[in-house]
Order: structure tokens, then C-alpha cells, then sequence
């Protein structure tokens, strides 16, 4: 089966091994019985700034940092592009399980294809490290002894944005929805919390994805209903898209724009003038304190030019650092040998990284750590090119995760 994108490398405390499908190295490291991490993700499509290189260069700091603390473990690194098309992604994670003897997964930027990996990995007794999905399904009923959610999640997502602007005043809404698993979680989640802080959904329209880049249509329809937000239930260039035909057809005069899955890179492509007052949440951001800062010094020189890190690369850092430190605490071999046992042992650990800090992982598979509101700031403020978020909020870590014996996961004990 052809793999668009595919790229191998072989790491051993951060240093390379060997490069780029070159398998005469991978005969030597056999006898070592390195650990395998297959990043599935999007190389060409409209997540690619947000997943890609930069993930690939986040798990190489994962790895140095860990040699950089006393630990080393020979970890092999595959890459392939899903390009948004399930049975795509099923195939390569089922390859990458059954013939390429990847004991992890990583990204998967893509809920629906993120559904199939998760039971794939149960199916196998491998691990799912879901750092680029955001269904909160994953924690939810479909939650799984194999996977863990790592980064964020559309309970959390519409949470955060969703509340705090129907408190702000911001109490009639209109969505703008990428047709597929991510963007129907999305709207209904924020819907719920929208309407439970008391506000009204006043209508909808939903975009064939990923093919639309012309909203204007949609955008009409939202002009039209008269609601006061306008909450874009998509992610990456459709967000980035969305907001810049927003500005220039007026909307955003008469509108709030609410980001539900809006990261940094994406600001900066729409640039400050179009996404002044952006309201979104995130649970990082590379200024917001020494540690962040400490870690975005050590991560772009591995970056690609002129990218910084997004909460997706610091999801993956923190999520294979915390899965390595494991497999180290376990053994490299029992991790290998089943990853229900690597999961387990992920759950028994505390988490601390330089990108979320302190944490847990719940007994549902989800990563608790703190999240942040942010607005964008106006261009007047902006003092560089990356220099774009203004701090408005913080939600603690047990209030930013939607609680435990309301997710319907069958592994939480009632």
C-alpha cells in the first residue's frame, strides 16, 4: 500500500541513527528492540502548519529532552499523511500495527479517522496517543484501555470559548461547521454550553470538508439570522479562510468571532487586522510562562522556517514524553509487549512538561491540565510577528475537563 509522505528515522537519546526509509539501519537497532512511533498526520491538507514537520520536530525534543534527564531509549520515528480520508488512515494504522511493528500512534489530526485508530490499537493491544483529535468521544463511550486523549477536546473546547462569551454578553449564536465527525462534535458541545449558560442558537450551516474554501454563502446565512456570535466549528485554513472573508465582507462589525479550535498558527495566517478580538482557548501558548518560553528556545531550531510552536507540536511533546518515561519506568520490552499495560502505567504516573506543566492522566484516558481564554490582540499591540494573544482567563485543570461520571466511559467504575 502506497503511504504518501511516509519518512523513518531512528533516535537514541535525540541523536539520529539513521534517515529516511533507510531499513539497512533499522537491521542493526532489531537487536535492541527499539521502541516505534508512527505520526499519522496531515502533510498537504489544511492542518498542515498546525501537524506536519513541526510534529515531527516535537518528538525529537520529547526524545532529547528525556536523554537530557538521565534516560535514553532507541525510539524509530515513521511519518505518513492521511490526507482527511478514512479508510486512508485505518490502512496505514493497520500496517503500521500489523506489518511495521509500531507499538504507538501519535496525532491523528482527524476525529473520524482518530475513532478507527483508537479501536485499531485495542484490536492489537497497541497505544493510541490521540494528541491531534478533539471528539470528546474518545474519553467519552468511546473511550479504551489502548488510547489516551491528550491536547484538547470539543467538551473543553466549547467549554471554555463557549461560556465565557455568552457570560460577556454574547448570547445569540450562529454556526459555521466543517460537515464531518470534528465539526458535529464541536457545534453540539458548544451548542450545550451555550445554551446552558443561557444563550439560543439561532441557526446553522454546514460546509462540505475539506474541499470549501468560498464561504461566502455560509457567511450570508450567518449575516442573515442577526445572532451576535459567530462560532467557527472548524479548524486550520477553513478557520483561517473563514475569518478573513469574515473581515472582508463586514462581518466582524457586527459579530463576535469565536474560534473553537483556533491555535496559533492559524492567528497568524489571518493576521491581527482580520483577528483582532478573536476570542478562543487553548492550554498553551509559547509566551505564557518560563516554561513555555524554555521550551519554545529548544524547539525552533527544529522547526520548519518561520513556524513556532502550536498547542498541537506541544500536545505531542508532552504526550511522547510522558508515554517514553513509561515505557523507561516499565521497560521498553513489556512496553512493547502490550500497550494496554503501557497505558495503565501512563495512568499510574503524574504528568510534567515544560508544555502543559503538572497534570494526570484520568481514569478515562483524558490528560488534565490547565486552559487558557485568549483574545487576539489589537495590531497596535502586537510587538512581533508571533506576539499575538492577550491573556483573559484561566480554567483550572478539574474545571476545564468535563467531569468524569459524565462522560459514559465504560472503564470508569461507578
Amino acid at each position: 500500500m502506497h503511504m504518501l509522505g511516509t519518512r523513518r528515522m531512528i533516535l537514541a537519546g535525540g541523536g539520529a541513527l539513521a534517515m529516511a526509509g533507510a531499513w539497512h539501519g533499522v537491521a542493526r537497532a532489531q537487536a535492541r528492540a527499539p521502541l516505534r512511533l508512527g505520526i499519522l498526520g496531515d502533510l498537504s491538507g489544511p492542518y498542515r502548519d498546525l501537524s506536519g514537520l513541526g510534529t515531527m520536530a516535537s518528538v525529537r525534543q520529547a526524545i532529547e529532552d528525556l536523554a537530557g534527564a538521565g534516560t535514553s531509549l532507541q525510539v524509530e520515528i515513521l511519518h505518513a499523511d492521511h490526507q482527511h480520508k478514512a479508510d486512508v488512515g485505518a490502512a496505514i494504522a493497520r500496517q503500521w500495527y500489523d506489518r511495521e511493528g509500531v507499538d504507538a500512534i501519535l496525532e491523528v489530526n482527524n476525529s473520524a479517522i482518530a475513532l478507527a485508530v483508537a479501536d485499531l490499537a485495542r484490536e492489537k493491544d497497541k497505544v493510541f496517543l490521540a494528541t491531534g483529535p478533539a471528539t470528546a468521544d474518545l474519553h467519552g463511550p468511546r473511550c479504551g484501555p489502548n488510547h489516551v486523549h491528550w491536547t484538547y477536546d470539543t467538551w473543553m473546547l466549547a467549554h471554555g470559548a463557549g461560556t465565557a462569551t455568552v457570560r460577556a454578553g454574547g448570547d445569540s449564536w450562529f454556526f459555521l461547521t466543517a460537515d464531518y465527525a470534528f465539526g458535529h462534535a464541536l457545534q453540539r458541545d458548544t451548542q450545550r454550553a451555550v445554551e446552558a449558560a443561557g444563550g439560543r442558537v439561532l441557526g446553522q450551516a454546514r460546509y462540505p470538508f475539506p474541499q470549501t474554501t468560498d464561504y461566502s454563502s455560509f457567511l450570508l446565512q450567518a449575516q442573515a439570522s442577526r445572532a451576535k456570535v459567530l462560532g467557527l466549528a472548524n479548524a486550520g485554513t477553513d478557520t483561517v479562510n473563514s475569518v478573513k472573508q469574515a473581515h472582508e465582507f463586514g462581518l466582524t462589525r457586527r459579530m463576535k468571532l469565536v474560534g473553537l479550535l483556533c491555535l496559533l498558527g492559524d492567528v497568524r495566517a489571518m493576521g491581527a487586522e482580520a483577528a483582532q478580538g478573536l476570542l478562543l482557548t487553548e492550554p498553551f501558548y509559547w509566551d505564557l510562562n518560563d516554561r513555555t518560553r524554555a521550551l519554545t528556545r529548544r524547539l525552533l531550531p527544529k522547526m520548519p522556517t518561520n513556524i513556532y510552536p502550536s498547542t498541537n507540536h506541544a500536545g505531542a511533546y508532552s504526550a511522547v514524553l510522558h508515554y517514553l518515561k513509561a515505557a523507561a519506568a516499565m521497560g521498553p520490552a513489556q512496553a512493547k509487549a502490550s500497550g494496554r499495560a503501557a497505558i495503565t502505567q501512563m495512568k499510574a504516573m503524574p504528568t510534567d512538561d515544560d508544555a502543559f506543566g503538572p497534570g494526570r492522566v484520568r481514569e478515562d484516558g483524558r490528560k488534565i491540565h490547565p486552559v487558557y481564554l485568549f483574545e487576539v490582540k489589537a495590531p497596535a499591540e502586537v510587538k512581533a510577528e508571533w506576539d499575538l494573544y492577550r491573556l483573559a482567563g484561566t480554567i483550572d485543570a478539574d474545571q476545564a475537563m468535563r467531569p468524569l461520571s459524565e462522560g459514559g466511559c465504560p472503564l470508569v467504575r461507578s
